[in-house]
């Protein structure tokens, strides 16, 4: 008989659905040698290799492949199982899985503070990852709701909006069009944008409005957070093209400023997504009823 642990099979899970030993330390928040140990536990117990290495890249070997299925399977019935001690205990205990976008953070701990005020014996686990790695998550369906700008239309999913997140366009405060009112989008053809990286909400929305409108997006640099653009801005790196909730936290910052655009505020919407035909545990509704009630927490600080 093999006696193999929940963490140990938790592990081999994350690193055989990303095919990685670092992002699987990444996203489980531990270090590589802690991955790597329980795989080798894991692979001692069975008695077989799991994993194949071949340069840089790994690959299942036929019991990785096996023993994948079974894990996803087991973690399935196991998710349904938890649900059900959920329903069965009532909204006043059980755990709630949210995944969200690196952009969320600027307002969802406004709006889960009150949540968890309101429910005390409820623990919350918040993802806050990138879109793809997000789109990873919800293909695989590992939490109970996501929070993002730019559903995905391959996935079969349901979303539901629940609040404004308009686009803006930040300068430094000196540049020269700083002064300027309903300033033609055709003028930012000329000027050169810091971006977020590649497969970003704001990315793929901003990318789709300058084709629409055939004027060209002049690219200098990609940075992985808004913050950083915000600082690159500032420094006069170039223009930027961001979701007016990442203001909000600095609201006195007087190193950029909103340029008045005709076009701008660009209208979109912050959605809550979740596989379609999803049966919700007690909790996670609860926590939508909050969201569509609450919404005004959200609102801009002025």
């Amino acid at each position: 008989m093999m006696y193999v642990s929940l963490r140990q099979l938790r592990t081999f899970e994350t690193v055989a659905r990303l095919k990685s030993f670092s992002r699987a330390a990444e996203e489980m928040h531990v270090t590589q040698p802690t991955v790597s140990k329980q795989i080798r536990l894991l692979q001692e117990e069975i008695g077989l290799p799991l994993f194949d290495q071949i340069g840089k890249k790994i690959f299942l070997t036929e019991a990785g492949e096996r023993l994948y299925v079974a894990c996803v399977d087991w973690f399935e019935t196991w998710g349904r199982f938890e649900q059900t001690i959920a329903d069965l205990k009532g909204i006043k205990q059980g755990r709630l899985r949210i995944a969200a976008v690196t952009t969320t953070q600027y307002f969802m701990p406004r709006l889960l503070g009150p949540f968890c005020a309101q429910y005390p014996g409820i623990d919350i686990a918040l993802e806050v990852v990138n879109r793809d790695r997000l789109l990873e998550r919800l293909a695989h369906n590992q939490d109970d709701l996501y929070v993002m700008g730019v559903p995905p239309d391959e996935l079969d999913i349901e979303r539901e909006p629940f609040m404004e997140n308009p686009l803006v366009v930040l300068a430094p405060a000196a540049h020269p069009m700083a002064r300027r009112k309903r300033i033609p989008y055709a003028d930012l053809a000329n000027e050169p944008f810091v971006m977020r990286e590649r497969g970003s909400g704001t990315r793929l929305a901003v990318e789709r409005v300058f084709q629409e409108w055939n004027v060209p997006l002049k690219i200098k640099m990609e940075l992985g957070s808004n913050e950083a653009i915000k600082q690159a801005v500032a420094g006069g790196l170039g223009l930027a093209i961001l979701s007016q909730s990442t203001l909000r936290l600095d609201p006195s910052q007087n190193e950029v400023t909103v340029l008045n655009v005709r076009g701008f505020p660009i209208k979109r919407y912050w959605y809550v997504v979740r596989p379609r035909d999803k049966r919700l545990s007690i909790v996670a509704n609860a926590f939508l009823d909050f969201l569509r009630t609450h919404v005004q927490l959200l609102a801009p600080r002025r």
